[in-house]
């Protein structure tokens, strides 16, 4: 089957009396029918948080804010009569209403927004994120709910969007665990977070400690979530040899490694790290390190 990839925002909005705001799907959605979480895909370069106020406010009438990144999932969803199988990134992020007035989307992939108790939504037929999200029991919809029929559009010429994972990797003794990107790649020479881009049917997580093996040799463990991370570079020049319009979405977590070693590069030859080390928070003052590496480790310089 082809492999097809989708990044999605989506929000958790709860209201006064606890109750979660849930959108059903119309004629026009995968799952017609079926009830989740608000929220849908990115558009080429657009931050995850924007989207997701985007969708609410298209989906529920609601303008919405951003009050933290909540949890980060993938899954796989068969399409067997379009020959996909579709790998979708799903950041979900805490929302709160700042104004507007509930109302359902006109021709568009939602047909209701209801404000439902947990007890409601356990009754519905739910996408099995949003189950999951809820901490309800992910119920297996029947095979008729998916009645997608049109072909998947393609990213575009030249366009390419990833999405991958990386750490704050610290040892017992306070060092952090950095990796320099390898000549030939967008920010050649300079430090970076450990990680990469996730592969498809791969979870977040799961991809992070990979990378970590493949690109320092250290075992971690993840131990919480920072927040999500958008990069633009409409012209970006790799090992492609042409310009690409890239957009990468990068989650960061919290990593810790409790047996630290002399960390060596395992990931097979030609890869995007040239070497890893471990620095002090004095030694990270004079390092030339990528914009995230610095925004994310700015309070230990």
């Amino acid at each position: 089957m082809e492999r097809v990839r989708r990044v999605g925002a989506y929000g958790v909005l709860r209201d006064a009396e606890r109750q979660v705001l849930l959108v059903r799907g119309s004629s026009l959605a995968d799952f017609p029918g079926v009830w989740s979480l608000p929220g849908g895909g990115l558009e080429h370069a657009e931050h995850p948080a924007h989207a997701v106020v985007r969708e609410v406010a298209e989906e529920t009438g609601l303008t919405v804010e951003v009050s933290g990144l909540r949890a980060v999932v993938a899954d796989v969803v068969p399409y067997p009569e379009l020959g996909v199988a579709l790998h979708t990134d799903r950041m979900l992020f805490d929302v709160a209403t700042i104004g507007g007035r509930l109302c359902a989307e006109r021709d568009g992939s939602t047909d209701l927004a209801r404000w439902l108790t947990l007890d409601e939504a356990a009754e519905l037929p739910l996408l099995p994120f949003t189950a999951e999200a809820l901490g309800l029991p992910v119920v297996p919809l029947p095979p008729d709910a998916l009645r997608r029929r049109e072909p998947f559009p393609g990213p575009g010429t030249n366009r390419r969007q990833r999405f991958g994972a990386y750490g704050m990797v610290t040892g017992p003794d306070g060092r952090v665990l950095l990796t320099m990107i390898a000549e030939g790649y967008p920010g050649a020479g300079r430090w970076h977070l450990p990680g990469g881009g996730t592969d498809h049917g791969e979870q977040p997580v799961t991809a992070l400690l990979r990378e970590l093996v493949e690109e320092s040799g250290q075992l971690g463990r993840v131990t919480g979530l920072i927040g999500v991370d958008n990069l633009h570079n409409p012209a970006a020049l790799g090992p492609e040899g042409y310009p690409i319009d890239w957009h990468g979405i990068r989650v960061v977590y919290r990593v810790e490694v409790d047996l630290p070693t002399e960390p060596a590069v395992t990931e097979l030859a030609g890869g995007s790290t040239a070497r890893a080390a471990w620095f002090t928070p004095v030694e990270l003052r004079n390092l030339p390190l990528t914009e995230i590496a610095a925004m994310v480790l700015e309070p230990s310089r």
